[in-house]
């Protein structure tokens, strides 16, 4: 039973309020049980072909029933049985009177739990790659908007360089794609565990074809292209190594590292009243202060990163944990962890389309904090031109160094505009200098907006080549 649908119990935020019903329904018993059963269909079929005495009756049953599963019935089996793989086997055994014998024929258990996971991990990475593409896709579109618009940059938090509003996108947008890179890594090598047998030895199967060691290997391939796996893993134990959630879950992590850097990024510029994310006509910032306009989808951007983050350990602690050939002490917390780290990069990359496709920018207020720093950042080529018209460089140097500091001390102590241009002006030394020309923002940005365009040539345009569809996926409502 989906848990939003019981308010007298807890309901998971992931699935009731934050990710998509697509991924959920990716990680749910009706998912993960019937394919459990077409991995038990397959197998049987595999083992028909290469000569095992599986007859084609047994096979329509199995067939008739793969996508019929009686999770009641299955749940009362567990709770006589206390094992879910056999609970299963059991119920659909039940359902199919001459195929029930041949069911799980040689398998173990990680037969079917571990391959449909890996079935489930590549459908995830395949919808969390689409959906990261989708926001790659519109942060590149920001920054080609805005990529000479320019505005303060910041180091250490404190007012640095000027660069451009679309430049800073790009950084935002240049994290996604080290991500993205990361994920496709993941997905082109993510392989099958197939007929691997109980302790990875297939000494089952071995047995089952009377020590013909080709069709052993030949029934290994032949599963795991039914399920368009090219590969699978070279070795195993009784389950895949669990080295592989760990890569899966820290590429998750890094998506949530990203998004984090961007949503606090966000946060302070909203602070600043230089950009925002999107605020509907009637939402509400405040329960007290009607005046507020909280950056509520960052701020939530955030936490569900967090979150995410912070289960990449999880990975690392059970892979390092599985004695010998396997412990159990991996399954109650898979059945939490990746299950959650899919949904909250989901959920995270939802936020995070939602607001790149509706950010706003007052220009004006980004012009007027730059151009209120921009008098000390003017000073080196001040310098350099005072210096070509013949001026002493120490000297003039230390003249700027001490407008600066006094004109620092009427913005800090006494609330005042920048005065520093005004005190160069009525100085002798810089008598021959236009002060004035130096007033322009874009004469500080460098190559900002040419990098820009470069970014969205040369790393924007092959993403876009290669995954046309992703960048097409429309603006989804959220739900809460």
């Amino acid at each position: 039973m989906n848990s939003d649908t019981t308010p007298d119990v807890y309901s998971n935020p992931l699935i009731a309020r934050y990710a998509s019903r697509e991924m959920a329904a990716i990680w749910g018993d009706t998912r993960k049980f019937t394919t459990w059963r077409r991995l038990w269909v397959t197998l049987a079929e595999t083992q028909q072909r290469l000569g095992l005495a599986i007859s084609d009756q047994q096979l329509a049953e199995l067939r008739a029933h793969q996508n019929h599963v009686d999770l009641s019935r299955a749940q009362q089996w567990e709770r006589d049985l206390r094992h879910d793989v056999m609970a299963h086997v059991k119920t659909y055994a039940e359902d199919c009177p001459s195929a029930g014998k041949i069911i799980h024929w040689g398998a173990t258990s990680c037969y079917v739990t571990d391959n449909a996971d890996l079935i489930l991990l590549r459908e995830g990475l395949l919808r969390i790659r689409d959906r990261l593409v989708a926001v790659i896709d519109c942060l590149a579109r920001f920054a080609l908007e805005y990529r000479d618009v320019p505005c303060l940059g910041f180091t250490h938090l404190q007012p640095a360089q000027p660069t451009t509003v679309g430049k800073r996108a790009c950084l935002w947008a240049y994290d996604l794609v080290l991500d993205l890179e990361e994920l496709e890594h993941r997905i082109a090598t993510l392989r099958f565990r197939s007929t691997k047998g109980t302790t990875g030895t297939q000494a089952s199967f071995l047995h089952l074809f009377n020590g013909d060691h080709g069709k052993v290997r030949q029934l290994e391939r032949e599963v795991a292209a039914a399920f368009d796996f090219q590969e699978t893993f070279a070795v195993t134990g009784q389950t895949y190594s669990r080295k592989v959630d760990a890569q899966i879950l820290d590429v998750l992590s890094g998506i949530g590292q990203s998004a984090h850097k961007a949503a606090s990024d966000l946060r302070i510029l909203a602070s600043r009243k230089e950009m925002e994310e999107p605020f509907e006509e009637q939402q509400i910032g405040s329960s007290a202060m009607a005046y507020k306009r909280n950056p509520m989808r960052s701020e939530r951007m955030c936490a569900l990163a967090r979150f995410l983050m912070n289960l990449s350990a999880n990975g690392a602690q059970t892979a390092a944990t599985q004695w010998m050939e396997r412990t159990l002490d991996d399954s109650a917390n898979r059945r939490l962890v990746l299950p959650q780290a899919f949904l909250a990069a989901d959920a995270i990359l939802l936020l995070y389309h939602n607001i790149a496709s509706g950010l706003v920018v007052y220009r004006a207020v980004i012009e007027k904090n730059l151009h209120e720093e921009l008098p000390f950042m003017a000073t080196e080529n001040i310098l350099m031109a005072a210096t070509a018209q013949g001026g002493d460089r120490q000297d003039l140097h230390e003249r700027i160094r001490q407008h600066s500091q006094a004109a620092a001390q009427q913005i800090k102590h006494h609330g005042r505009e920048n005065d520093l241009l005004q005190r160069l002006q009525g100085d002798p030394a810089f008598a021959d200098v236009d002060i004035a020309s130096f007033l322009n923002g874009s004469q500080f940005v460098g190559r900002a907006p040419q990098q820009v365009d470069d970014f969205l040539n040369e790393v924007i345009q092959p993403i876009r080549h290669r995954y046309p569809a992703a960048t097409k996926i429309e603006e989804t409502q959220l739900r809460v």
